[in-house]
């Protein structure tokens, strides 16, 4: 899949993002369906955020999000509305599965998270592009 560049009033941008949530305590929770679940909020908040949800998968304990990001957005911010508002959807849908494992907690994901750029030149091709710059002789 080749990066693409979106136009704003005053710029011209290409940001994704790898974004990793895990359950809190690493719990083996994550099912199907409560991922088909999330993947609609995700689409939903991104959408909000003038963002796309461009993959998503995971496994019992995590999931794995790439998001073609709006450079509007505050990164953090961003986060805690995906994991605030797939929390509180995925603990009400799926109130049995989540009380099973978290009891009278109202927790679902753990506080922290990873979070890297995707997509793009290396580094290094990026460096050697800037070194390569006329100065200011």
């Amino acid at each position: 899949m080749k990066a693409k560049h979106h136009k704003g009033s005053h710029s011209v941008y290409s940001i994704y993002l790898h974004l990793v949530f895990v359950t809190k305590y690493r719990r083996q929770i994550i099912t199907d369906d409560m991922l088909q679940t999330m993947s609609e909020v995700f689409q939903r908040v991104c959408g909000a955020n003038k963002s796309t949800l461009m993959e998503l998968n995971g496994e019992p304990d995590h999931v794995h999000l790439m998001i073609d990001l709006h450079p509007n957005n505050n990164i953090s911010k961003l986060v805690a509305s995906l994991k605030g508002a797939s929390s509180r959807v995925v603990r009400k849908e799926f109130e049995e599965d989540v009380q099973k494992v978290y009891y009278s907690k109202p927790v679902f994901w753990s506080s922290s998270y990873y979070v890297a750029s995707a997509g793009g030149v290396p580094l290094g091709r990026i460096k050697q592009y800037i070194q390569n710059q006329n100065g200011f002789d």
